[in-house]
């Protein structure tokens, strides 16, 4: 695929929108990856890296090895990817600390219109993608009540929470992020980070590589195989994970975070009128609902710039 240097920028910008998903516990990147028209694409190129692309670089030299993986979408995506983690990261926090509802309605409107995108590409609606869709909003939905478990600094357990966390991911609806929290890894993998534990950030990566690569060939097989039921599923995903992102909460329990504050542990939804009067301050309902609608809208754009990639 010839591809000039406008459209490697415009894929970085896509990356930075999915590391800029990623940092946020409840919102997938691999949902911005699908709307934005990228999706399968990147599963196709990470699963066509395996030992035989190291022969064709031993026989045929760099310049065929890069080709084969698709090199220069894969450099350009991550880079966007890394590039919005380190930037955007503390942007989030911050929104997300300080006007949580105003973040979470862009977000909730964002992620209603990603379902109606989604299901826009599935060819037929039948028994079976209805069904399948239903366990799918189930199993997220499952997901998004789950406590978390208590932190680990266990190395095995690392690479296994790396693993399952890149799997979230890369599939649109589960978050990645909210994957580790549910695990107790979330804490034990931000102080790494901060810290610079270079033991702990090796092990994480290297299971996160390793999820990486396999999951990536079960995507391409199923989307191959079966390309409705895939999409149903993945409908599903996201439809469940709206209990997440939900802007309202009722906290529940607390826990302690890195600083020694202490932070929501476990909530429930519960409607604006609620939130208000069981906290005494205001819903703030009119702009939630301008920011869903501008959520919403953000879908659109980026479904604009994924169809012109794919003329």
């Amino acid at each position: 695929m010839q591809r000039r240097f406008i459209d490697y920028l415009i894929i970085a910008l896509k990356g930075m929108a999915m590391g800029a998903a990623d940092a946020v516990p409840g919102v997938s990147g691999g949902t911005i990856a699908f709307i934005s028209g990228i999706y399968e694409e990147l599963i196709t190129s990470i699963s066509n890296i395996n030992f035989s692309v190291f022969k064709t670089l031993k026989k045929e030299g760099f310049k065929a090895f890069w080709k084969a993986i698709n090199g220069s979408f894969l450099l350009a995506l991550f880079l966007g990817i890394a590039i919005s983690l380190l930037s955007v990261l503390k942007l989030a926090k911050y929104l997300l600390e300080e006007h949580p509802i105003l973040i979470w309605s862009f977000f909730f409107g964002l992620i209603i219109a990603s379902i109606l995108f989604i299901s826009k590409q599935i060819n037929r609606w039948n028994a079976a993608t209805i069904i399948t869709g239903s366990v799918g909003a189930f199993i997220a939905y499952y997901i998004t009540t789950l406590p978390p478990m208590g932190d680990t600094n266990s190395l095995p357990f690392l690479f296994f929470a790396g693993a399952l966390a890149i799997c979230a991911m890369i599939l649109p609806g589960i978050s990645g992020a909210f994957i580790l929290v549910i695990l107790g890894a979330y804490k034990t993998v931000s102080e790494a980070v901060n810290d610079i534990d270079l033991k702990k950030i090796i092990v994480f990566s290297l299971g996160a590589v390793f999820g990486l690569l396999a999951f990536s060939r079960v995507l391409k097989w199923l989307f191959k195989q079966y390309h409705d039921i895939t999409l149903a599923l993945l409908s599903g995903f996201i439809l469940g994970s709206l209990n997440k992102v939900w802007p309202w909460k009722k906290v529940l329990s607390f826990r302690s975070n890195s600083k020694g504050l202490q932070v929501p542990l476990t909530q429930e939804s519960i409607s604006p009128f609620s939130f208000a009067k069981l906290n005494d301050v205001e819903h703030q309902l009119v702009f939630a609902l301008i920011l869903m609608l501008l959520g919403f809208l953000t879908i659109f754009i980026l479904e604009k710039i994924g169809a012109k990639k794919t003329d």
